[in-house]
């Protein structure tokens, strides 16, 4: 297993996100993570990133802790996308999807051609291969969304983890980047685990989901088994409905 918690309590002040969580992902695994706002979603990915401690229980990569992989090595395993791009700096681009390769860089080098290669490889899967030379600052927030994913399809892990992927994204990049991640995951067997808030997305492109209630309590299993219309009723406080094509072929959650 690439990620595995046992017995895991995540916590924000009173506020209980999850307790005894036992969750697995395994090599070209997609896992969706559901949950109403303030439910504690970014929490936890922050929490199996390794960025923040959970309360109790414990967290492996690659069957190692954080502690012992080390800041480096975690981040030659682990990438993470969070919900927040600051550049405080002028950059281009390029030079924002190259700072994915500085996991896999000695202290004093500097990218080489190969690096490059990647990036570039990066941008293009992205589409933005005509903007390398861009200033980041000048980007849309979808433009700039995508440079942050290129980022992290860049710096080639094994597990990546990614907090609202789709953010500022129009539907046409929407389906675009859950397909690129779904054929990573397929081709390169990388782990994948990405808070979404559109259950139908989880349905079509992930095989794992991981309801968060708000209260501690959760409910984890492959999306045919947990995604149906009374846990996602109890899980949005709103009743959902599954409709379903003729051939039964093609299933969707709407709102009643």
């Amino acid at each position: 297993m690439i990620l595995q918690a046992r017995h895991l309590a995540v916590s924000i002040g009173p506020h209980q996100v999850c307790r005894d969580l036992d969750l697995t992902l395994a090599a070209g695994e997609r896992l969706a993570i559901l949950g109403k706002n303030g439910a504690g979603k970014s929490t936890l990915l922050s929490t199996l990133a390794g960025l923040r401690a959970a309360d109790s229980g414990e967290l492996f990569v690659d069957g190692l802790s954080y502690a012992d992989l080390g800041l480096r090595d975690a981040a030659r395993i682990r990438g993470w996308l969070g919900q927040d791009h600051s550049d405080p700096f002028a950059s281009t681009v390029l030079e924002a999807v190259l700072t994915g390769r500085h996991p896999h860089l000695s202290r004093w080098s500097w990218e080489s051609p190969s690096d490059a290669r990647i990036a570039r490889a990066a941008l293009a899967d992205m589409r933005l291969a005509d903007m390398e030379d861009r200033e980041v600052r000048t980007l849309s927030g979808g433009e700039r969304q995508r440079v942050a994913i290129a980022a992290l399809l860049a710096q080639q892990t094994r597990l990546c983890l990614l907090d609202e992927p789709l953010a500022h994204l129009d539907l046409n990049h929407q389906i675009a980047t859950l397909e690129l991640l779904s054929l990573r995951a397929r081709r390169d067997g990388i782990a994948i685990a990405m808070v979404l808030h559109d259950p139908n997305f989880a349905l079509r492109f992930c095989d794992r989901a991981l309801l968060l209630f708000g209260d501690g309590t959760y409910l984890a299993g492959p999306v045919a088994d947990v995604l149906d219309e009374a846990n996602l009723t109890r899980l949005y406080g709103h009743p959902l409905r599954r409709l379903a094509t003729a051939d039964f072929s093609q299933t969707a959650f709407v709102p009643e």
